[in-house]
């Protein structure tokens, strides 16, 4: 199937509400990006087992050795090769499941200016963040980054890749450097520990105690713009432990461990259709050194249209009784 972007008429007064669908789909393609995009998290796991249990001492010290090599190798982030691999995974991934983007106010996103995108859920994986990925795209903003994990970038394979996609280490000086030098970032808030309060029949975001990215927001002067992805909680079976000790752990870790699968026990996520909405940008004012009063009064805002992004989409999301819980 062909490529397409679905774009309403504008409207003369108001919102301008904007749909993004791409429908590109092979079952070889798609098969391949998704396998590359997200299967090295299972192959690094397959690899580390082979090396500790099945292969001769000599083969384990070399694999393991390459391994390492490949953990600490610096990424070379104007690869053609990557740039290649980046678009050709946005392309079939997005039409894979499909994804499609819902942008209530398409007018309300100056190109010049840089925004902080608050996604939300986290789920297994936060996959359909991808509708957002400059290699995609939708969005009309030339400069986007996402914040991730930092143990996504010392893990052998993945980190090449998803620095090529155009993920950066979630920290507070990488978010404010790349938001000063007029980068669009999306992050989580409710990051890896969200996993934990992770449920199979309702939507849980983590954000009640998460307000360092609202503040991050206000000291740059950014407008926040509220994202939900119905859909993707979905595209994985999972099993998680449970227990304070469970989420102690994960929390120092910086990583959620839990048992998840695709497609026949597989990495490939199942052909879930999802749903991205993004909401219109919560306007802030620029102050260097926010009160607490400040952060907690935006902080609120974000919450709350969050919420209402939720309830005025899940039935065009075709999944009219799902419930969010923010907690």
């Amino acid at each position: 199937m062909g490529g397409s972007n679905d774009r309403p008429e504008p409207m003369v007064d108001g919102p301008k509400p904007a749909i993004f669908r791409r429908t590109d789909y092979s079952p070889f393609k798609s098969t391949v990006a998704l396998a590359v995009w997200l299967g090295a998290i299972h192959l690094n796991f397959v690899l580390c087992l082979a090396a500790l249990f099945l292969l001769p001492r000599y083969l384990s010290v070399v694999l393991l050795g390459i391994l390492f090599v490949l953990m600490v190798i610096p990424v070379d982030y104007n690869s053609s090769m990557g740039q290649r691999l980046s678009r050709y995974i946005c392309k079939y991934a997005t039409g894979y499941f499909p994804v499609t983007l819902h942008v209530e106010d398409i007018r309300a996103f100056d190109p010049n200016q840089a925004y902080v995108f608050g996604y939300e859920p986290h789920s297994v994986l936060p996959i359909g963040v991808v509708s957002l990925c400059n290699y995609t795209g939708f969005m009309p903003l030339p400069k986007i980054k996402v914040l991730a994990s930092s143990a996504v970038f010392y893990t052998p394979i993945l980190r090449h890749i998803w620095t090529w996609l155009g993920l950066i280490p979630a920290s507070r000086k990488n978010f404010i450097s790349y938001l000063a030098a007029g980068y669009s970032c999306i992050l989580i808030p409710g990051g890896v520990q969200e996993l934990t309060y992770m449920e199979p029949d309702s939507e849980v975001a983590f954000l009640r105690r998460r307000q360092g990215f609202i503040r991050i927001a206000i000291e740059m002067g950014c407008p926040i713009a509220p994202v939900f992805c119905f859909g993707q909680t979905n595209a994985y079976g999972w099993w998680k432990p449970k227990g304070d000790l469970y989420t102690r752990f994960a929390r120092v870790l910086k990583f959620t461990p839990l048992v998840f699968w695709g497609v026949n026990g597989s990495p490939i996520p199942k052909r879930n259709p999802m749903y991205v909405v993004v909401g219109k940008p919560i306007e802030v004012k620029k102050t260097v050194q926010p009160t607490k009063e400040e952060v907690d009064e935006v902080h609120g805002k974000f919450i709350a249209a969050l919420q209402e992004l939720f309830d005025k989409h899940k039935g065009k999301a075709g999944q009219p009784d799902l419930q969010l819980k923010i907690v």
